[in-house]
Order: structure tokens, then C-alpha cells, then sequence
């Protein structure tokens, strides 16, 4: 039994890209998608578990230059693993320095919030 091909419309429309994108993550080189003998592209499941992984580093906000070059390591292989990990650290430890930021953001937004309920409630309790 043969692998699933694909084209480049389906892969669009099951990783909800556009083509434009697809074509523009093959030009940066993060995807490579075989040619058939009429110089179509073909993609594969496993183009589309890459193309998934690609999207959720981006939803990490890792930078284009970094997904770059972990594409560039994954296509070197196994003897890149360590860093692989160097980039996912790295990106980890921006997103809970950005966590711990949010959380920062959320107490001060809770803490003014408090102030102006306290504030309505003594208000409202020096009419009665």
C-alpha cells in the first residue's frame, strides 16, 4: 500500500493555510515537498505533521529566523538534537517570562479593580 499523497490545496485546506503561505515556508526552506514527474507538489502525512509543528512554534511566538533554523537542524539529523532542544528551551523560557509579565498585568488590573468596588461600596454605604 502507498503513502497518501497530496496536493497543494488539499495541504491548504487541512493545515487551514493558503497556498501563499505554503509556497512562502517552501521559499524559506522550512518545508520541502517532493515534485512528481510533472513538477507538482506532492506532499505526504508526514509534511503534514511538519507543517502542524511549524504553526504551534509560530503560536508560541517563536521568531520565522529560529523556526528557520530548527528546520534547518531537524533536516540534518538525529546528531542536532541538542540544538533542537537549545531552541525550545530557549523559546519556553521567553513564553513563561512572558507568563509571569501576564500574571504581573492581571494582579495590578485586580488590584484597581478592587480599589473602585471598594470605592462604589463605601459610596453606596454613605447614602444609606
Amino acid at each position: 500500500m502507498s503513502a497518501k499523497k497530496y496536493k497543494i490545496g488539499e495541504i491548504s485546506q487541512i493545515t487551514h493555510l493558503t497556498i501563499d503561505t505554503l509556497r512562502y515556508y517552501e521559499k524559506e526552506k522550512l518545508i520541502s515537498p517532493e515534485r512528481d514527474k510533472n513538477n507538482v507538489r506532492v506532499y505526504y502525512d508526514n509534511d503534514i505533521k511538519w507543517i502542524q509543528f511549524i504553526k504551534r512554534l509560530k503560536q508560541t511566538g517563536m521568531p520565522i529566523k529560529n523556526i528557520k533554523e530548527y528546520s534547518n537542524l531537524r533536516d540534518q539529523g538525529d546528531s542536532t538534537i541538542n540544538a533542537r532542544l537549545s531552541l525550545l528551551y530557549e523559546q519556553k523560557a521567553r513564553l513563561e517570562e512572558n507568563y509571569r509579565q501576564l500574571e504581573e498585568h492581571i494582579l495590578f488590573l485586580n488590584n484597581k479593580i478592587d480599589f473602585y468596588k471598594a470605592r462604589l461600596e463605601s459610596q453606596q454605604y454613605a447614602k444609606n
